[in-house]
């Protein structure tokens, strides 16, 4: 990509997901959607849990952050926020959501957006 470049085509020929991840090289200017940690985190949360079986996850301060992109002190803050708030709770490399409904309001709205994408996409299976 250059100075003619977009990230995110898909979006504008109808496509309304696109898993795709975009690293930057070098610096200069670019806009992009931003959402808080926090909101971040909830969303990898729920999209782990909607491929487990359970409300208990593995997962270390250090993969959540390389998995957001952020600093692992700033996934550090926002697990201590939710755990606080009775969102979760957790201990060295375990998370347990105890308040799926509180999870899902505290996400950005993209979780909304990737679930419905991706039922339509990779319907379960009856049971």
């Amino acid at each position: 990509m250059g100075n003619d470049g977009l990230i995110g085509l898909a979006l504008f020929i109808g496509v309304e997901t696109a898993p795709r991840r975009a690293v930057v090289q070098s610096a200069g200017h670019a806009y992009r959607r931003h959402h808080s940690v926090d909101q971040q985190l909830c969303r990898r949360l729920l999209l782990s849990l909607d491929r487990l079986p359970s409300d208990e996850l593995t997962m270390t301060h250090e993969l959540i952050a390389n998995m957001l992109g952020v600093r692992r002190e700033g996934v550090t803050a926002a697990v201590g926020k939710l755990q606080r708030l009775g969102v979760i709770s957790h201990s060295l490399g375990h998370i347990t959501v105890l308040d799926r409904p509180a999870l899902e309001r505290l996400s950005c709205e993209c979780y909304a957006v990737v679930k419905r994408e991706t039922d339509r996409l990779l319907p379960q299976p009856p049971g």
